[in-house]
């Protein structure tokens, strides 16, 4: 009988196999930020002012890839990690060649529809297979490792592509770009990349011989030990109240994303910013973010969960306020850094949070669960930025309404979350 070791470690190899995969994926998505939405009414013809237009790809990207992750969750646990890794990776192929032709702004939501495709599947199973290889004491540091390393390539893909553009041309720019990232991607998946399903089986074995060492996590009760998928679900989405405040978090927390993603573009081009400085500061966010989880993930292993999430909601929705309160290339620098920095305390350990109190025998799926409320902040705060700029005809409101929503969500946690650390706040 094949021996599972569990731990970074014993399994370096597949890890760092697994942290170039998610690289890979930030370097997908990270190509669609900066240049498509500045240039969204010269190159793709979308009328000035049309702000549910303009985020029209955003929404369909939030309800596609929210769904996609709930799907990949459960897929997971039937036919293993790396097949759906790799479904994900040859839906991507056509999205460089159909940004390069696209006639019209619903060739670009097309595109970005499977864009959302690949990133429910892929993103989700980079996730899930680095919590099945490792310990429960290092999955603060390994999710801080994986966010790192996908927001790294969003915040490379957003400044290389910003130069690329202006050498080779918008389109031609995208296309080179995305093209060799994908076919790379799928190259390491089916080279290197092995199933990390048979270590998830082997922990919850573990678990249900008595043989785990260490405090027991605070799983939920009211649950089976072979849950449905509805089962889940609902205990993801409100039946448990420390999975609901979390999910809730993640889903709101999108709403950040989504105004970095469209508006900031569109606010700093209407200022006189080049594509360029555009890249840059929307890249220091992603910088920050990506680097700073090297130390916010690995934290919240010593001093718990609850306290750097609710820490990071409050933290994230200042720097989307301090945007707005002066000018300038350095002050929106360091807005955006302020941001990356509360978006790095809460990213990975709402993720971390998730995988402490989820049983092995459903842990894709909680993780799926998860993923589908949290990315499906893209869509709901794509659409609720979209109403307000349209009813307020101003960008900035778009700020303030961010701002407000991450404060309160962060009370939420506060109240109604709890620290979900096994070591800390172990099963009585």
């Amino acid at each position: 009988m094949t021996e599972y070791h569990f731990g970074i470690r014993p399994n370096l190899n597949q890890f760092t196999h697994q942290l170039l995969q998610v690289f890979f994926v930030g370097l997908t998505l990270g190509m669609t930020r900066t240049v498509i939405p500045a240039l969204a009414e010269s190159e793709f013809d979308v009328p000035s002012g049309s702000f549910m237009l303009l985020m029209a790809f955003v929404v369909a990207f939030g309800f596609v890839k929210g769904s996609l992750n709930f799907v990949a969750g459960r897929l997971s646990e039937r036919v293993g990690r790396k097949t759906v890794l790799i479904w994900g990776w040859i839906v991507a192929l056509p999205i460089p060649a159909m940004i390069l032709y696209a006639p019209s702004w619903n060739w670009i939501v097309a595109a970005t529809v499977l864009l959302g495709i690949n990133q429910g599947l892929a993103w989700s199973m980079t996730q899930t297979a680095k919590l099945d290889i490792t310990h429960a004491n290092q999955r603060g540091l390994t999710i801080g490792f994986n966010e790192f390393a996908g927001y790294f390539g969003v915040a490379v893909a957003g400044v290389v592509t910003g130069y690329m553009s202006q050498m080779f041309g918008v389109r031609e720019g995208l296309m080179w770009f995305g093209m060799v990232v994908v076919i790379l991607a799928i190259i390491n998946a089916l080279t290197f990349v092995v199933d990390t399903l048979p270590w998830a089986r082997a922990e919850a074995a573990n678990h249900a011989a008595g043989k785990s060492t260490g405090p027991v996590p605070r799983y939920p009760k009211n649950i089976s030990d072979t849950p449905t998928t509805w089962e889940v679900f609902t205990l993801m989405s409100w039946r448990d109240k420390r999975m609901f405040a979390f999910s809730q978090a993640g889903l709101v927390e999108k709403f950040v994303d989504a105004l970095i993603w469209v508006f900031y573009p569109v606010f700093f081009y209407s200022q006189g910013m080049s594509l360029a400085n555009i890249g840059w500061i929307v890249g220091i966010y992603g910088f920050v973010w990506g680097i700073s989880q090297f130390f916010t993930g690995p934290l919240s292993d010593k001093i718990g969960r609850q306290k750097p999430i609710v820490w990071g909601m409050w933290l994230c929705g200042a720097g989307v306020g301090m945007t707005l309160m002066s000018d300038g290339l350095a002050w929106w620098g360091f807005s955006a850094a302020v941001t990356g920095f509360g978006m790095a305390l809460l990213y990975p350990n709402i993720s971390a949070a998730v995988g402490d109190i989820a049983h092995p025998n459903w842990r894709g799926s909680a993780i799926g669960i998860y993923r589908f409320w949290r990315d499906l902040g893209y869509g709901i705060g794509a659409l609720a930025l979209g109403l307000v700029g349209y009813f307020s005809q101003s960008v900035e409101m778009g700020f303030w309404f961010t701002a407000v929503a991450m404060f309160v969500s962060g009370l939420v946690v506060m109240i109604w979350g709890e620290e979900t650390h096994p070591r800390i706040n172990p099963e009585a």
